[in-house]
């Protein structure tokens, strides 16, 4: 055991002074120097359906919200009450919960297996935009920004007939 760990150290130790990935020029390449800069604008969705993923982008560019998500996460119904549990999301007496959102790492957790198409998602996802853009857990001051998000929802359904 003692030698093991003598050579995992010795490894670990030794792996500080390896040479990093070159680009062909022989010069070391920094992680700051390869990895791409994230826009204001860019979110990520992750979990969802290739047809949730563009209909959450859709409403969310039609809603325009002053603060942008940094990830929507599509997960299953065991997952979701597991981050709802770890965040420690307080549900309101008489609500249920099939979207929450995580104002610490403006994260919006949907519940795959409550998914109900897209009138319920924009609905819904307007609310938690309401949350990031008031920057407050309280739902009267989502549902105050919510409205208008939904009003633009709406008027972008009566000219798409």
């Amino acid at each position: 055991m003692k030698l093991a760990m003598r050579i995992t150290l010795c490894f670990l130790g030794f792996a500080q002074f390896a040479w990093g990935q070159t680009d062909g020029n022989s010069k070391m390449t920094s992680a700051e120097a390869t990895a791409p800069e994230l826009s204001a604008n860019s979110y990520a969705v992750l979990g969802a359906t290739p047809e949730q993923d563009a209909l959450v982008r859709a409403q969310i560019r039609i809603m325009q919200p002053e603060v942008l998500p940094l990830r929507i996460l599509f997960v299953p119904h065991w997952k979701y009450i597991e981050a709802a549990r770890i965040f420690h999301l307080h549900v309101p007496t008489g609500y249920t919960s099939a979207l929450f959102t995580h104002l610490a790492s403006r994260s919006i957790f949907v519940d795959s297996d409550r998914y109900m198409g897209e009138e319920w998602l924009g609905y819904r996802m307007a609310h938690e935009l309401g949350h990031l853009s008031s920057n407050n857990t309280k739902e009267e001051d989502a549902e105050k920004a919510a409205r208008e998000y939904r009003k633009r929802l709406k008027q972008a359904r009566i000219k798409a007939r």
